[in-house]
C-alpha cells in the first residue's frame, strides 16, 4: 500500500493542512541513488537502455520478512518506480528487475546490491556498466531521517501546510511527484533555508513574549517499503 504518491491521499492531507513526505525512505548513498544515476547518465549521454537489473541481498529482518513474496511486492514496486521514473523511455516489464532477492543470515544488518545496466550506444555499440553497492541497514538512513524530521518540524505556512512536498523526491523513493535528483536537491536546500528562517522568526517572537501556539500539527512519515505503518512526528513546543 502506498500513501504519499496517491492523489486520493494527497488531496486529503492538503485539505487537512498536514504535510506528508513520501513512501519508502532513500539511503544517502544506496542502491537506489546509484541505479538512478546510471539510468540518468545513459539518457544524458544518448545511450538507449535496453535492460537493467538490481539484485539485493541482506541479513536483517527486512530481508527475512520479504522471503514471503507478498511482503516483497510493494518494495519491488517502490524501488522499480524510483529508477524507471528517471528514464526517458519505458522498458518492457521482462527487461527490468529491481528488488530484494534473498536473505543471507551472515550479512546481519548489511545489505549488498548488484546493479547492471545494458544499453546501445552510437553504432549499436553495447554499453554495459555495472556497480556493487554495500551498506549497513539503518545507519545509512540517519542523515535523511534527520533532514526529513527538521522539515516536518518547521512552523506551518500561512495556509497550514509546511513546505515538504518539493524535497520529497530527494528523500523518498515513492513521493507524489518524481523529480531528477539535481532538481530535487535544489528544492530540498530551498526548503531547508525556509525552515531555518521559520525557526529564527519563531525564536524572535518567543523572546519578545509573542511566541504563542501556532497550531502545530502532526506530520506523517511513511517508511519501510511503502507498506509500513505511518509514524507520527510531533514538533517540539
Amino acid at each position: 500500500m502506498f500513501i504519499a504518491r496517491e492523489d486520493y491521499w494527497d488531496k486529503r492531507f492538503k485539505k487537512a493542512g498536514l504535510p506528508i513526505v513520501g513512501d519508502d525512505i532513500k539511503s544517502q548513498v544506496g542502491a537506489t541513488i546509484v541505479h538512478r544515476t546510471l539510468a540518468r547518465l545513459f539518457a544524458d549521454r544518448g545511450v538507449e537502455m535496453v535492460r537493467t537489473s538490481q539484485l539485493n541481498v541482506g541479513g536483517n529482518m527486512d530481508f527475512y520478512n520479504m522471503l514471503e513474496r507478498e511482503r516483497l511486492e510493494s518494495k519491488k514496486i517502490s524501488k522499480t518506480n524510483a529508477v524507471t521514473s528517471i528514464m526517458d523511455h519505458e522498458l518492457p516489464a521482462s527487461d527490468i528487475y529491481i528488488g530484494p532477492s534473498d536473505y543471507v543470515p551472515w550479512l546481519t544488518d548489511r545489505k549488498w546490491a548488484h546493479i547492471r545496466v545494458e544499453g546501445q550506444a552510437f553504432g549499436d555499440v553495447p554499453a554495459q556498466p555495472g556497480a556493487e553497492a554495500r551498506g549497513v541497514g539503518l545507519a545509512e538512513l540517519g542523515g535523511h531521517r534527520d533532514r526529513r524530521r527538521a522539515l516536518l518540524q518547521a512552523r506551518p505556512e500561512p495556509r497550514g501546510r509546511r513546505a515538504v512536498g518539493r524535497p520529497s523526491s530527494y528523500l523518498m523513493k515513492s513521493p507524489h511527484n518524481q523529480r531528477p535528483d539535481n532538481i530535487a536537491r535544489a528544492d530540498t536546500e530551498s526548503s531547508s533555508r525556509a525552515t531555518r528562517a521559520c525557526r529564527d522568526q519563531a525564536g524572535s517572537e518567543d523572546d519578545e513574549g509573542e511566541g504563542q501556539d501556532q497550531g502545530h500539527r502532526h506530520g506523517l512519515i511513511v517508511d519501510g517499503g511503502g507498506g509500513a505503518a505511518p509514524a507520527p512526528v510531533t514538533p517540539p513546543p
